[in-house]
């Protein structure tokens, strides 16, 4: 265990060290934190729980423009909900959805990658091409023909978007078992009596998790994303719950008279997505050796 730990040290500093020479990885990453601990205080700092209604601030503007109040500091909705609140309470669904969408389309596709690109013949052609008609529709308009047969909700929409999802995982891993399956230690363990499991996932697999972490960053964005677009077009969370999408859709006739309640959720899912996607990036950088060389 004590010498496996300066390895393991040098490990992360050397990853570390790429990772932050991406300043906009390091900005996202900070910015990420900062939803993630917004999102777990939620309680603690909302002014007020998510579903409470003032009969007597109907879309009462930010604090800082006429006819606004520090009691709502990012104004109310079209029904007296604050947006504040809302919006922290809403980071809690948004970041829920990426992290069980990344998983279950993690775990999916790591499943079919390997036994594609392990067994390779029938099993392979079988696989791949279910990938290839899933990827042959649009994502968004895929997860929308997946809702509207499950029905509309939280759950159904983050279940489809993972189905949507999943073919990534699935043709990421298969092509790097392909490539691991020929090399010298792999043949190694199989000459020395390892089976087929053990080959898979204790001997390829582990090699394989650099591009997976990349791909389930960059998913992770993608699926909150789509969770705002289902729940903009009222297939994804249901009201009153505090979801950024859902709040889109039901503040959208009022564009033209309450610019907050349109701008806030929206912002909230623009400096997210991106916050994501810069993490993506460092961690690509980070973890390719190819991009480590130049």
């Amino acid at each position: 265990m004590a010498a496996g730990n300066p390895d393991r040290l040098t490990g992360f500093r050397t990853f570390w060290h790429y990772f932050s020479v991406n300043r906009g990885a390091v900005i996202g990453l900070f910015v990420f934190i900062l939803l993630v601990l917004a999102a777990l205080f939620a309680p603690l700092l909302a002014p007020y729980a998510p579903d409470i209604q003032d009969k007597t601030a109907f879309l009462r503007p930010p604090a800082w423009q006429a006819g606004g109040s520090a009691q709502y500091l990012l104004g109310t909705d079209p029904v007296g909900r604050d947006i504040l609140s809302r919006l922290l309470y809403g980071a809690r669904f948004s970041l829920l959805i990426g992290a069980v969408v990344v998983t279950l389309a993690l775990t999916g596709g790591i499943t079919l990658g390997l036994l594609a690109g392990y067994f390779r013949g029938w099993v392979d052609v079988a696989i791949m091409r279910v990938m290839d008609l899933i990827l042959a529709f649009p994502s968004l308009l895929l997860a929308l023909v997946l809702v509207t047969i499950l029905g509309p909700g939280l759950f159904n929409a983050m279940l489809a978007i993972a189905l949507v999802l999943q073919p990534h995982f699935a043709r990421l891993v298969r092509a790097a078992v392909m490539a691991e399956k020929s090399r010298e230690y792999v043949v190694a363990a199989k000459v020395a009596g390892a089976g087929h499991i053990r080959l898979m996932l204790r001997t390829i697999l582990p090699n394989c998790l650099g591009p997976l972490i990349v791909q389930g960053t960059l998913s992770f964005s993608n699926a909150i994303l789509e969770a705002a677009a289902l729940g903009f077009l009222g297939l994804g969370a249901q009201p009153p719950t505090p979801e950024w999408g859902t709040m889109l859709a039901s503040a959208r006739e009022f564009i033209l008279r309450a610019w907050w309640v349109v701008t806030f959720p929206g912002l909230a899912i623009l400096i997210t997505v991106l916050a994501i996607n810069l993490i993506g990036d460092g961690l690509r950088d980070a973890l390719d050796p190819k991009l480590r060389r130049s």
